[in-house]
C-alpha cells in the first residue's frame, strides 16, 4: 500500500510526488496524457516559445532604434512551431527524471477511485488496483465551451488548436480577453495576423490591475488589433462572430475563431468519493485537506487559481500536512503574469478589490523610464509602476507593473507582499543599479 496517490501529473502532480520521495513518502502518481499537464504541454511553456519567437522577430523589425541593422528580418512560424515542440519534449523528459526514484511509481495510464474508507482508498488504472492511506487530487481543468450557437463550427478553436497548428491564419477573432486570449492576441499581431478580441467585460485582463490593462490595450491598438469591450457573442456562423456592442449588432470574418472564455475543473472518475464543492471546484481547507481526512486536493481542480505556480504551492502544502510539516496555503501574494510585449504583472490587491471590500488606501505610480536601465533597454516605452498600501499602516497591498521585465520582478514584489512589508521597510533596503526592479523603490519614495 502506498502512502500517497496522485492522480494527475500536472505541476500540483509531479511536484507533489518530488516532496513526497524528498519526506521519505511512498507515492503512485498517474497520468493519462504526458507529464507536466496543461501547463507544460498546451499552455504556459508551449505558448512563451512561441510568444518569444514573435518576441525576436519584433526586435529585428526594431534593430535600428538600437543602432543594429537587421535588413529584411522575416521569420519561419513552422520552425518556431517545430522549435516549441522540441521545448516541450526536453521539459518533460526533465520532469521523468526527477520522478525516477525508488519512493515514486509512475503509471501512465487514466485513474478512476473505485473504493473509499478513511483507512484506503482504492484506485483503478489499465486494469490493475493501486491501494494508498491517502489521495492527493490533481486532476486538472479543462477548457470551457460556451453555450453559444454554433461553437462547434470547424472555423473555432480552442488554445489547444491555436497552438498545434504550424501555419498562421490571415485573420483571427478572439472571443475572451483573458490572459490566454491576450497573450494568442500578441503572439497573432506580432506576426502579422489581424487579430480582433471581442471581451464581454469593461476591460480586457479580468481582474488584474485596470490602468496595466488599459495600457497594454492601448498598446496593442496601436499595433493594429481592434477590441471590442462589454460584448457578447451571440452566435457563430461558420467564420463569422455574431456579437453586440454598442447596442448595436455586428459581425466580424476570421479565417480562424479563437474561443477562450476560461477553464473549469476536471472532476471525472471521482464519483465514488462524497466531496464537498465550492463556486468553482473542490473544497478545501488552508491544509489543501478536502472534507475527507485522507483526501486532498491542488491545482486547477480547486477552482481558487488556475496558474501553475499556485498549483506547486498548493501541492507543497498538502504533502507537508501528510508529512507532518507545518505549514498552510496563504492566497496573499500569487503573481499573475501576461507574457506579452509589453508584459503585464501585478501581485496582491488591485483598487477594486480593496474598494469592494472597503479598505482605505493609497496609490504610488511611476514611469518606468524613471529605471536608467529600462530606458536604455526599451526605446519609445513609458512603461508604469504602480504600488498599492495601507492608508493607516503603510504596508504594502499591491504592486502592478506594465513594461518588460514586469515578469522577472514581480517575484520580488510578491515575497515582500507575502512577509508584510511596509513602505518604509522596502525604502530601507539596497537594491542593484542599474536594474529595471529598483523602479519599485523610486516609485515608493514619491509616497
Amino acid at each position: 500500500m502506498y502512502k500517497l496517490a496522485i492522480i494527475g501529473g500536472g505541476p500540483a502532480g509531479y511536484t507533489a510526488a518530488e516532496r513526497a520521495a524528498h519526506h521519505g513518502l511512498t507515492s503512485v502518481i498517474f497520468e493519462k496524457k504526458t507529464l507536466g499537464g496543461t501547463c507544460l504541454n498546451e499552455g504556459c511553456i508551449p505558448t512563451k516559445a512561441l510568444l518569444y519567437g514573435a518576441k525576436t522577430y519584433t526586435n529585428a523589425l526594431n534593430a535600428a532604434k538600437y543602432g543594429v541593422n537587421v535588413p529584411e528580418a522575416t521569420f519561419d512560424y513552422a520552425k518556431m512551431h517545430s522549435r516549441k515542440t522540441k521545448v516541450v519534449r526536453k521539459l518533460v523528459a526533465g520532469i521523468k527524471a526527477k520522478l525516477n526514484n525508488e519512493l515514486t511509481t509512475l503509471v501512465a495510464a487514466e485513474a478512476s477511485v473505485v473504493a473509499y474508507d478513511k483507512d484506503k482508498v482504492v484506485i483503478r488504472a489499465n486494469g490493475e488496483t493501486y491501494e494508498t492511506e491517502n489521495l492527493l487530487l490533481c486532476c486538472g481543468s479543462e477548457n470551457i465551451v460556451p453555450p453559444i450557437p454554433g461553437v462547434d463550427s470547424p472555423a473555432v478553436w480552442n488554445s489547444t488548436d491555436a497552438l498545434n497548428c504550424n501555419q498562421l491564419p490571415a485573420s483571427m477573432a478572439i472571443v475572451g480577453g483573458g490572459v490566454i486570449g491576450m497573450e494568442f492576441a500578441a503572439l497573432f499581431c506580432s506576426l502579422g495576423v489581424k487579430v480582433s478580441v471581442i471581451e464581454m467585460m469593461p476591460e480586457i485582463l479580468g481582474n488584474m490591475d485596470r490602468d496595466t490593462s488599459a495600457m497594454l490595450r492601448e498598446d496593442y491598438t496601436k499595433r493594429g488589433i481592434d477590441f471590442y469591450l462589454q460584448a457578447r457573442v451571440t452566435a457563430i456562423n461558420g467564420n463569422t462572430v455574431c456579437f453586440t456592442h454598442e447596442e448595436q449588432e455586428k459581425t466580424i470574418k476570421a479565417e480562424h475563431i479563437l474561443v477562450s472564455v476560461g477553464r473549469k475543473a476536471s472532476i471525472q472518475g471521482l464519483e465514488c468519493l462524497p466531496l464537498e464543492y465550492a463556486k468553482k471546484g473542490i473544497a478545501v481547507d488552508e491544509h489543501m485537506r478536502t472534507n475527507l481526512p485522507n483526501v486532498y486536493a491542488a491545482g486547477d481542480i480547486t477552482g481558487f487559481s488556475m496558474l501553475a505556480h499556485t498549483a506547486v504551492r498548493e501541492a507543497e502544502v498538502a504533502v507537508h500536512h501528510l508529512a507532518g510539516v507545518p505549514d498552510a496555503m496563504s492566497y496573499n501574494a500569487i503573481p499573475g503574469v501576461v507574457y506579452t510585449c509589453p508584459e503585464v504583472a501585478g501581485v496582491g490587491q488591485t483598487e477594486l478589490s480593496l474598494q469592494q471590500v472597503g479598505t482605505a488606501y493609497e496609490v504610488a505610480k511611476l514611469p518606468m523610464t524613471f529605471s536608467g536601465r529600462f530606458v536604455a533597454e526599451n526605446e519609445g516605452v513609458n512603461g508604469l509602476c504602480k504600488v498599492i498600501y495601507a492608508a493607516d499602516t503603510h504596508k504594502i497591498l499591491g504592486i502592478h507593473m506594465f513594461g518588460n521585465p514586469a515578469s522577472e520582478i514581480i517575484n520580488m514584489a510578491a515575497l515582500a507582499i507575502e512577509q508584510g512589508l511596509t513602505v518604509e521597510q522596502w525604502r530601507n533596503g539596497v537594491v542593484g543599479h542599474p536594474t529595471v526592479s529598483e523602479i519599485i523603490k523610486e516609485t515608493l519614495w514619491t509616497v
